[in-house]
């Protein structure tokens, strides 16, 4: 099992306040561009709306959906477009999710979970595998979320342990106990398969 950190009662800013001193660390040692990927849905846009306020050389940082939904980039669900509005003037390179994009090293990989254990568009019936010969596949959820009922490309486990860190941001006593079960070995859901191949620092945040 991964180096795990669980920590609680953190706010947005806090968060916010994390992510900006890994991503100063990564900045610092190199002078070329720094790789992150970023979840979708509603939960990273208040975090990044604090990360904003607290000043990072974005210029030098690659921005990667950890998956997206395959929809035009105007398209409300699109997570490639909320993450280009959000940081593209700021200065960051948003990278578009596209059959046969080979992904980057991350410094950092951000994740959130569903409360069936997937985590970005690996859901259960995708069968996410660690030695899943690609790193970004297209896949289809079923059952398709009645909210984002949508076809998705999302990067895969090996593409997400390609990471120096991975960080988790979850809401809510339900996710915190499958996240502890996945950690403990206690399912095989898909977080489950993505922490049993990790060896570098996880973070939690519930």
């Amino acid at each position: 099992m991964p180096d795990a950190e669980l920590i609680t009662g953190a706010d947005d800013a806090a968060i916010a306040r994390w992510l900006h001193a890994r991503l100063s660390e990564a900045l610092a040692a190199t002078a070329g561009e720094v790789a992150i990927t970023i979840p979708g849905g509603s939960t990273p846009f208040p975090i990044l709306a604090e990360l904003a306020q607290l000043g990072l050389d974005w210029g030098r940082i690659a921005v990667w959906p950890g998956d997206d939904r395959i929809v035009a980039e105007d398209h409300p669900a699109s997570n490639a477009g909320r993450i280009r509005a959000a940081l593209e003037p700021l200065g960051a390179r948003v990278v578009a999710l596209e059959e046969g994009l080979a992904p980057p090293h991350f410094a950092l990989a951000w994740l959130g979970m569903g409360t069936d254990g997937h985590v970005a568009s690996l859901f259960p019936n995708t069968d996410p595998r660690a030695d899943d010969p690609l790193r970004l596949r297209r896949l289809v959820p079923d059952p398709l979320p009645p909210e984002a009922p949508f076809h998705r490309l999302s990067l895969t486990i090996p593409a997400l342990l390609d990471s120096d860190a991975l960080v988790f941001v979850i809401r809510g006593a339900e996710k915190r106990a499958l996240f502890e079960a996945a950690l403990a070995g206690g399912h095989d859901l898909p977080v489950a398969r993505l922490l049993a191949g990790a060896d570098q620092p996880v973070t939690c945040f519930s």
